[in-house]
C-alpha cells in the first residue's frame, strides 16, 4: 500500500467535516456584517440631520440637534445656517464611525466624521478649488437617544 493509496473516507467524517465548515462559515459572515453595520444607526441619525441642514430646513434641524438649554437657535444659526461657520451646507460625505472611548466604562456613544460643502454635488477629489472650501465636522451621537453634538 503506498502513500496516496488510502481508504475512502467514513460517511460520518465527511458529515462532521461539512458541518464544522459550515459553522465556521456562518460564524465569519455574521461577524464580518456586524463589524460593517456596527455604526448603521448612528450614521442614519447623522445623514437624517445633515439632510434636513443641506434641503434648508433649519428649524427642523435645530429640534434634530437636541440642544441643550444654553444652545439657542441663534447659536445653531451662527454654526449651521448660510452664513455660519459650517455653512452653507450643500453636500457632505460621510468618512467614518469611531466609539467614543471615554476610560473602562462602556461607551455611551459614537462620532461621526463629516466632510461638509458648500456645493452640490459633492465635489470629487480632482476638483482642488471646490475640495479646498470643504470643511471637516465631528459630531457626537449618544447610543441612549440617539441625540446629536459636536465631538469633544
Amino acid at each position: 500500500m503506498g502513500i496516496f493509496d488510502g481508504s475512502e473516507e467514513h460517511p460520518p467524517d465527511k458529515v462532521r467535516r461539512y458541518i464544522i465548515t459550515t459553522i465556521v462559515f456562518i460564524a465569519l459572515v455574521v461577524g464580518f456584517s456586524w463589524y460593517l453595520l456596527r455604526f448603521h444607526t448612528e450614521v442614519r441619525t447623522a445623514k437624517h440631520f445633515l439632510d434636513t441642514v443641506a434641503a434648508g430646513n433649519l428649524e427642523q434641524g435645530y429640534h434634530l440637534w437636541s440642544p441643550g438649554p444654553s444652545y439657542t437657535y441663534q447659536d445653531f444659526l451662527e454654526d449651521w445656517g448660510p452664513n455660519g461657520y459650517y455653512g452653507p451646507v450643500k453636500s457632505y460625505h460621510i468618512e467614518n464611525a469611531e466609539e467614543i472611548k471615554q476610560g473602562p466604562e462602556r461607551p455611551s456613544g459614537t462620532v461621526v466624521t463629516v466632510e461638509l460643502s458648500p456645493f452640490a454635488p459633492f465635489p470629487s477629489a480632482h476638483d482642488v478649488l471646490k475640495q479646498s472650501k470643504t470643511k471637516e465636522v465631528r459630531l457626537q451621537i449618544e447610543y441612549k437617544d440617539q441625540s446629536l453634538g459636536f465631538a469633544p
